[in-house]
């Protein structure tokens, strides 16, 4: 079970954020959780996960942002993302409508709701897990560790950084 933060209620009232902000609200939530997460992950087919990260039982997390009902409506690329992950959460902030997530289209079945903001986040549907095999979740995992130390690297030498080709 992932442990929710207690926002503050002094907090100033926030606009509706933006994918950033998102992002920012699940990495918090996820972090206290011990799940560790990429933004902008390419993936093997030529997608590009939001945000892509590993818990603590080497188990693969995507995470599909979306800000806009125009853009949630129109997304016909997600299911292209079930292949490289254990499980697939949508994110969207708090005012964005999550009934169509609902829908057949949208395949409540084998996928969990993350509402976020810059401050936090809160899971409202568990995603359930659906196993990658050994071999492809091995291959997973090690392209999202050389990521990770390709980005780590470009952030503490400019060198590495022209070097790394930006991912």
């Amino acid at each position: 079970m992932l442990t929710p933060l207690i926002a503050n209620p002094d907090s100033p009232p926030s606009t509706v954020p933006d994918a950033a902000a998102v992002a920012r609200g699940v990495g918090r939530l996820f972090a206290r959780n011990d799940i560790w997460c990429l933004t902008e992950m390419p993936l093997r087919n030529g997608r590009r996960a939001d945000l892509m990260g590993v818990d603590a039982k080497g188990q693969i997390v995507i995470v599909e942002i979306k800000v806009a009902r125009g853009d949630l409506l129109s997304d016909a690329k997600w299911g292209e993302y079930l292949d490289f992950c254990d499980r697939f959460f949508w994110a969207l902030p708090p005012s964005l409508d999550r009934a169509p997530l609902e829908g057949e289209a949208f395949r409540p079945d084998c996928c969990g709701v993350i509402v976020a903001d810059g401050y936090d986040a809160e899971i409202l549907r568990p995603a359930p897990l659906q196993p990658l095999n050994a071999a492809r979740r091995n291959k997973e995992l090690q392209r999202l560790a050389r990521a990770a130390l390709r980005r780590h690297a470009g952030l503490i030498d400019p060198l590495c950084a022209k070097l790394s080709g930006a991912q």
